[in-house]
């Protein structure tokens, strides 16, 4: 086919109506997608990434928590963004929350997102390879270093797709399915309605047995699934540290970011892409390493916070040590505590002063 295709003239939808059960308790009080990252919520580096591509509507499709992300982006206009919402009352799994947005769709071509992945991907080039091959379904497909943990997608010489494999300790290819994808607006169509329909194990196998066209688009790009605590982490780190990109930090790059309005004690260690949040409050001599400091926290002297996220209003004791923890909103830890090890703390919960203490010595 000839000509580029027209970002304006395509359709972006994010699914967001996840729960986010594995970043409990973060999640009780807002959905995965709205946690900040690098001090966002997560949704505006996707899109902002989207506007910059030159995609101008974008459907949400939401469930848990709704309400909360028109609360943060309106009709999208402060993004340069023009968004509609769709609500889902009951989970329908990805095939059935596209299915669900169907009728806000205005265009031919609608790209379709998994609302809490981190990713580097040429959103232009994905659509031109769409286009190009005149596929009816494109799917992003990325190359990780050790795939066992995923499904995977096979493709052939021409690179259209010819499997779709379940985890497997022996996978016959290092391309997985990156939560990305291109759709013909017919294909849509056809997927099931008011009931849950998974795009993996339902619509893309079909599409194959009938004939369709499914692609896959390959790169080595950056990319993380932002699911759980270690790689919500990694991934604001990486926002950071500019190793994964978004138009959204205007370019910065470093080992901290410290938004408007924290303060920041004399003596404190901020490295390993630690964030700040805004009104945070970093004590003389505290140590932050890979730390995710949500807005209102407070990090008293001598405390030590690494690869750990601290919730809204938190306060982590002097001389307290948090490692690869999750300190729910508001939760007071007291002096000389230490949490290691995945250790999760719900939001309001008081540790007194030397309460927990785990051996340091392994």
């Amino acid at each position: 086919m000839s000509d580029s295709i027209n970002p304006a003239e395509v359709d972006a939808v994010v699914l967001v109506g996840g729960q986010g059960t594995r970043l409990r308790p973060l999640t009780l009080s807002a959905p995965k997608p709205m946690l900040p990252t690098a001090g966002l919520p997560f949704l505006t580096h996707l899109l902002s990434r989207i506007a910059a591509a030159g995609i101008q509507h974008v459907v949400l499709g939401t469930s848990y928590k709704a309400e909360v992300f028109e609360a943060e982006f309106g009709d999208g206009s402060k993004l340069g963004l023009q968004i509609d919402y769709v609500f889902e009352d009951e989970p329908r799994g990805t095939g059935g929350g596209i299915a669900n947005v169907a009728s806000k769709l205005r265009y031919d071509t609608a790209l379709v997102f998994n609302g809490d992945v981190l990713s580097g991907a040429d959103l232009g080039a994905l659509l031109n390879s769409h286009h190009d091959r005149d596929a009816d379904v494109t799917l992003h497909l990325v190359r990780v270093g050790d795939p066992r943990a995923f499904g995977c997608v096979p493709t052939d010489s021409n690179g259209v797709v010819t499997a779709f494999l379940e985890k497997t300790q022996d996978p016959p290819t290092d391309q997985i399915n990156a939560g990305c994808y291109v759709f013909k607006r017919e294909v849509i169509d056809r997927i099931p309605k008011d009931r849950a329909v998974s795009v993996e194990r339902e619509v893309f196998p079909a599409l194959l047995a009938d004939g369709l066209k499914v692609c896959g688009y390959v790169d080595a790009t950056y990319w993380r699934d932002m699911g759980t605590p270690d790689d919500f982490v990694r991934g604001s780190a990486d926002l950071v540290r500019g190793i994964a990109p978004s138009p959204a930090l205007k370019g910065h790059r470093g080992e901290e970011l410290v938004h408007d309005g924290a303060a920041i004690g004399p003596g404190a260690l901020l490295i390993g892409g630690t964030v700040v949040g805004r009104g945070a409050e970093i004590g003389p001599g505290a140590r932050l390493d890979g730390a995710v400091i949500f807005d209102g926290a407070h990090i008293e002297a001598g405390a030590v916070v690494e690869r750990s996220i601290i919730g809204f209003g938190a306060r982590i004791g002097p001389r307290a040590l948090i490692r690869d923890g999750v300190i729910g909103d508001g939760a007071d830890i007291g002096a000389r505590c230490e949490l290691l090890r995945g250790a999760r703390v719900w939001p309001g919960v008081r540790i007194p002063d030397g309460g927990i203490r785990y051996s340091t010595d392994v």
